[in-house]
């Protein structure tokens, strides 16, 4: 964080300073913790009430482990200083958002902002790694981008930093425009209008006007970058201030892609850019980060690269770099006897269970079986049937060999596959992830290629850890 006094700190949070001895004038410059247990040395303790536990209850824990301040809602018998407010997490936005300020008016600072149904975490990793070219970069680490995760990202900037770049997701209308207001983004990105979190939205067209807020309220001194292949992200042209910078496959994009051929080695294709020059160009790219489907991150990182004024060969340097979306995303493990585990089990929604359906079709090895171990994806709401409905269907047009379904909320995907009639018996189910992987230890064979599956609460990536773990 850059240097404020407890002073300072206070009058951003509009908080009472309960000094305990120390001088107001006195700088801090830790980073923000909401979580005791990663307190060190020098940090800020905000200590949020969320709805399971209090994080009151854990403030002399992070005193013990070195916290220079507290942020509070009620008074608490420490001896370090405390800042009392009406809210602790708003307190956390409200200082996020004085930091970023002073940091943006001292003119140092470009601020990516980044969302979208699917993609985010990628495009966010790819975007750090072409800032870190041009100096000090701060990133969402993990996938920090809510109320309480995007603050902390930014509290993170210090006063070398060069490039913020924030993942910005939402459960509901007004988080992004939320977040947007606390680091406003000179580059604003929407990466695609899917089903994923349709059913805390309240439905598709409830997602397009809450991802819209990252572009709705950009100057036109900034720039959106949104995907031309997405009618719904296209349509956000109409909504901005910002001048648009395309993405995609479409042939009017600025940044696109042409001959896509995907393996199990990743995806080459030829990257064509307008340059800001107005020229034209054009680089083949072995863009190893498994999935057909991450080619558009990757055009969407490129096209935020020319942005922030990296020439083309670093652009494509930093994507060939890349080996890796994130753990737990079409992370390939195994590799005895031929087995080869792909864990695509952080999240998932119709959307990127499709692509990683597709992907596992593309990928199987000619003499080895397609194997698809699927878990339930979440938040999808009035949606949740049909959706899991049709990923039966698709894995069965698509000739997987076996279908391995996990858990009562998928067990749909595992009727729809039956129902389909194309298989006799190459969809199983089961209640748990032991019985799955029992079987899978005693039926898998040489030359497999398994996918697995799920969204993060059907606890799937554990699974495709140890099957991975058991074939390496």
């Amino acid at each position: 964080m850059i240097e404020l006094t407890l002073d300072e700190v206070a009058r951003a949070t509009a908080g009472r300073l309960v000094a305990n001895g120390a001088d107001p004038l006195t700088v801090v410059t830790g980073e923000s913790q909401t979580d005791s247990r990663e307190v060190r040395p020098g940090q800020i303790f905000f200590a949020r009430r969320g709805e399971e536990t209090d994080g009151h209850l854990f403030a002399g824990k992070a005193v013990a482990a070195g916290a220079a301040l507290l942020v509070v809602e009620r008074q608490l018998d420490e001896p370090v200083p405390q800042i009392v407010v009406a809210d602790a997490t708003d307190a956390l936005g409200a200082l996020a958002t004085e930091v970023v300020r002073r940091m943006r008016e001292r003119g140092d600072l470009t601020i990516v902002g980044i969302t979208g149904s699917n993609g985010k975490t990628t495009t966010k990793n790819l975007v750090a790694e072409m800032a870190k070219r041009l100096g000090p970069t701060v990133a969402s680490e993990k996938s920090f981008n809510n109320e309480v995760g995007g603050p902390l990202t930014m509290l993170r900037v210090d006063d070398t930093t060069r490039t913020l770049v924030a993942e910005m997701g939402a459960s509901a209308e007004g988080e992004i425009a939320r977040l947007t207001a606390m680091a406003p983004p000179h580059i604003g990105v929407v990466l695609s209008v899917g089903l994923a979190h349709a059913g805390e939205f309240g439905g598709i067209e409830t997602t397009f006007r809450t991802k819209s807020e990252m572009v709705r309220d950009l100057p036109d001194t900034a720039v959106a970058v949104l995907n031309r292949d997405d009618p719904r992200v296209a349509k956000m042209a109409d909504l901005t201030r910002a001048r648009v910078r395309w993405f995609g496959l479409h042939p009017e994009a600025d940044v696109r892609a042409s001959d896509v051929d995907s393996s199990a080695e990743g995806t080459r294709f030829t990257l064509h850019a307008t340059l800001p020059s107005g020229e034209s160009a054009q680089s083949p790219v072995h863009f190893r980060v498994l999935g057909e489907h991450h080619v558009m991150n990757a055009l969407a990182a490129a096209a935020v690269g020319l942005e922030l004024g990296l020439p083309l060969v670093d652009i494509v340097e930093t994507l060939e770099a890349a080996t890796l979306a994130a753990p737990g995303r079409m992370q390939v493990l195994g590799g005895r006897d031929g087995i080869t585990i792909v864990n695509d089990a952080y999240n998932a929604s119709p959307d990127s269970m499709s692509a990683a359906l597709r992907t596992l079709a593309q990928i199987r090895k000619p003499d080895g079986r397609s194997v698809a171990v699927l878990g339930a994806m979440s938040e999808l709401g009035e949606y949740s049937i049909e959706e899991h409905i049709r990923i039966g269907l698709q894995a069965v047009r698509l000739r997987i060999s076996e279908l391995v379904v996990v858990g009562a909320e998928a067990r749909h995907l595992h009727i729809s596959a039956i129902n389909e009639g194309s298989w006799d018996g190459e969809s199983v189910f089961f209640e748990t992830q032991d019985e799955a992987y029992d079987y899978l230890e005693r039926t898998l064979q040489p030359g497999d290629t398994v996918l697995v599956k799920s969204s993060n609460s059907a606890g799937l990536q554990s699974l495709g850890d140890r099957l991975g773990e058991a074939h390496a």
